[in-house]
């Protein structure tokens, strides 16, 4: 598959503060690409590498063929930040149509606001929109010059349910067209619902690479959940967490350990169940044990 983004042993400083270590990454044609990370991971830092924003205290990135730096590079994408800022006193449909004015062959001013939610709203004043609205009109923007490759930061922080989902659709139609997109996100199930490959960063690091299914794997965790009013101290419990109706879940590494010694200490219990970890609870493993888990 080509390769439209990559990074190549890049390291990023600011001042004294390690933003990216030897990160190397490729982002390839067709792909919808979840990254993940807490604050201060290294995220927006590698998007803007990526977008010819910044340049890498070392290593090499490159962006379509080329260097993020060419103007001519950085038309074939488009970028929503984490923070946007649109003119007050400009209708949306204005603003539609000067970003359009950009780009030899532009989405139809329609055909972009109908895939982002947005018909109702083209001629209100950008002063006047909720910060949701305002959200989805930045996120649009980025598919306005029909990009080959989509930077999405955060795209949909501040949104409610109706309005993340209709974003969901927008981003899902402009893949299942062809598009490549890299999206960052805090929502967890957002990343389950959208991508197909996710990559997980934290400390400035790659810490693992591959599907959402391998991702909760890689940490070797299962969740153990039962029913019971005391337990004994048992083996191999990673952490554990006790819900108002009586169950409890533990999280371990050795779930068939686990079970045979709760069986040993005679403790009563009900409703036993055993499944993989969810993909916040591998992600919340992986940056928490970095040095203890290998990359993917």
């Amino acid at each position: 598959m080509t390769v439209l983004a990559r990074a190549s042993e890049v390291t990023r400083r600011y001042g004294d503060v390690l933003a990216l270590d030897r990160v190397s990454l490729d982002i390839r044609a067709g792909e919808l690409v979840g990254l993940l990370g807490p604050n201060g991971a290294g995220k927006s830092t590698l998007i803007s590498l990526f977008a010819g924003l910044r340049r890498p205290s070392s290593g090499t990135v490159e962006l379509l063929g080329g260097s993020p730096l060419d103007p001519a590079r950085r038309r074939g994408i488009g970028v929503t930040p984490q923070e946007t800022g649109l003119p007050e006193t400009l209708r949306v449909g204005e603003i539609v149509d000067f970003v359009r004015a950009h780009f030899p062959e532009p989405l139809a001013r329609a055909e972009l606001l109908a895939r982002f939610g947005l018909e109702d709203l083209a001629r209100r004043q950008v002063g006047g929109l909720s910060g949701g609205q305002r959200r989805r009109l930045a996120v649009a923007l980025a598919f306005v010059g029909r990009p080959r490759l989509v930077f999405l930061d955060e795209p949909t922080t501040g949104l409610d349910v109706e309005a993340r989902r209709t974003l969901w659709d927008g981003i899902r139609s402009f893949h299942d067209e062809g598009g490549t997109v890299l999206l960052t996100s805090h929502y967890l199930e957002e990343i389950e619902a959208l991508a197909e490959r996710v990559v997980v960063v934290g400390h400035g690091r790659v810490l693992a690479d591959d599907t959402v299914a391998a991702v909760r794997d890689v940490v070797g965790v299962r969740k153990v959940s039962l029913t019971a009013a005391g337990l004994p101290e048992l083996p191999g419990v990673l952490s554990a967490e006790r819900h108002d109706d009586g169950r409890v879940d533990l999280l371990t590494t050795d779930p068939d350990r686990l079970v045979v010694e709760l069986v040993r200490s005679g403790a009563a219990f009900s409703g036993l169940e055993i499944r993989p970890t969810t993909l916040e609870e591998a992600f919340l493993t992986l940056t928490a044990n970095p040095e203890e888990i290998a990359h993917v």
